[in-house]
């Protein structure tokens, strides 16, 4: 196997992942919800609770910076911190009940476009791409933690 090629295409892959998921998502984010802070949303829906620093080096995003965007989503009452018990230096955060309805309001949504483009595919096809999602995910897109 030619590994510069096999490289190539896991790069084009991953920029096309990007490129659907900014369609996927467009027009389904709130106006008053920036695309930093459904950035910081999404991936707290699908970890949490985390910290804010595992936001901050998830998310690129200088810890300061990630600090000032947590406060401004604690202010529309969309996530939360709590105190990690036996270590109160520590503290997890996670969507509030409003943040999580307006997660699973965009999580919906997304669903229904993932459908849409999925309604032309057998049975037999969604399984492969199940199938090789789950593949990529142990192999390639894995978390270190």
């Amino acid at each position: 196997m030619d590994k510069e090629a096999f490289f190539h295409q896991l790069v084009a892959f991953t920029a096309a992942v990007h490129e659907v998921t900014h369609d996927f998502t467009k027009d389904v984010i709130p106006d008053d919800i920036t695309p930093v802070q459904y950035g910081i949303m999404e991936y707290i829906a699908v970890s949490q609770p985390v910290t804010l620093s595992q936001i901050s080096d998830c998310k690129n995003i200088s810890m300061p910076n990630t600090s000032r965007e947590l406060k401004k989503l604690s202010e529309k009452n969309l996530c939360e911190k709590f105190d990690v018990e036996g270590d109160r230096r520590k503290q997890f955060i996670q969507l509030s009940a409003e943040g999580q309805a307006v997660m699973d309001s965009i999580f919906a949504q997304l669903g229904s476009r993932f459908y849409e483009r999925m309604k032309d595919t057998t049975e037999e096809e969604q399984q492969a791409i199940h199938d090789a999602l789950a593949l990529l995910h142990t192999k390639v897109y894995y978390r270190d933690r």
